[in-house]
């Protein structure tokens, strides 16, 4: 706002005829420096629409993944159910011939058939493999109804019981994500970078954000060199075609 109102100002002085050129040279850097502000507002609004889309898309997959492990389970039982049966079935042969040996005179008695192992029934899924995208799930939800302080510990929660799953990495980026959208950049950068220690498929964003981070934490050396390593590393991936556009609105912004 300040920023802007000295652009005012400049503008009122020119359109007296009294303008320096060190007045037009601060005119034109503050012209520059609201270019750039603008171009990353636009970069970051972009992201945030791919995000929201994303969030979405790994929702649908959640609730098909869940419907899978729900028929698994069903699947299991008809098969436990079907196994009884058959050792039933089994059971029931065995005693036969082991009731008719009984009744013989000992001498003529032969040995009983050993009975068959039984076969281990098939064992249902885990808990875990339930329980872990339910929770994810309900943390992605909590972000999504803004209830950004709840869902960084509902994420910070699912990462502390299930630290090696799949779903890891996504938590700790949308853990970055909730302090970004509230303004509370440093602590964001410090989230994100974390991402980058997991080995993930969210690398990309999580750099493309770093980058946004360092930028409007006056760092634009550090914000250019997180944007490059996407271009140069993931070249085939929508973060980095994110990061070619705010390469070159930057450099277009500095000449």
């Amino acid at each position: 706002m300040n920023r802007a109102l000295g652009v005012t100002a400049v503008l009122a002085v020119l359109a007296t005829g009294c303008a320096t050129r060190g007045t037009v040279n601060r005119l034109q850097s503050d012209v520059s420096a609201l270019r750039s502000e603008l171009a990353a507002s636009r970069a970051a609004q972009e992201l945030a629409a791919r995000e929201l889309f994303l969030a979405r898309a790994e929702l649908e997959a959640l609730d098909a993944r869940a419907r899978e492990l729900g028929e698994g389970v069903r699947a299991a039982k008809d098969e436990l159910v079907k196994f009884r049966a058959r050792l039933d079935a089994a059971e029931e042969e065995i005693r036969k011939p082991r009731a008719l040996v009984e009744a013989r005179p000992p001498a003529a008695a032969t040995p009983a058939p050993a009975p068959t192992a039984p076969i281990e029934p098939r064992a249902e899924p885990r808990a875990e493999a339930r329980a872990a995208p339910q929770a994810y799930a309900a943390a992605l939800a909590t972000f999504r109804a803004r209830e950004y302080g709840q869902a960084v510990l509902d994420f910070i929660d699912f990462i502390g019981t299930y630290p090696k799953h799949p779903l890891a990495a996504n938590a700790q980026y949308w853990i970055g994500e909730a302090y970004y959208v509230q303004r509370d950049h440093r602590q964001a950068l410090l989230e994100f970078q974390k991402v980058l220690e997991m080995h993930s498929g969210k690398i990309p964003d999580a750099l493309v954000k770093i980058g946004l981070c360092q930028w409007t934490l006056r760092d634009p050396r550090r914000a250019r060199a997180a944007w490059q390593r996407v271009v140069r590393e993931y070249p085939g991936t929508e973060s980095a075609r994110i990061a070619r556009t705010l390469l070159r609105k930057h450099a277009a912004a500095r000449r």
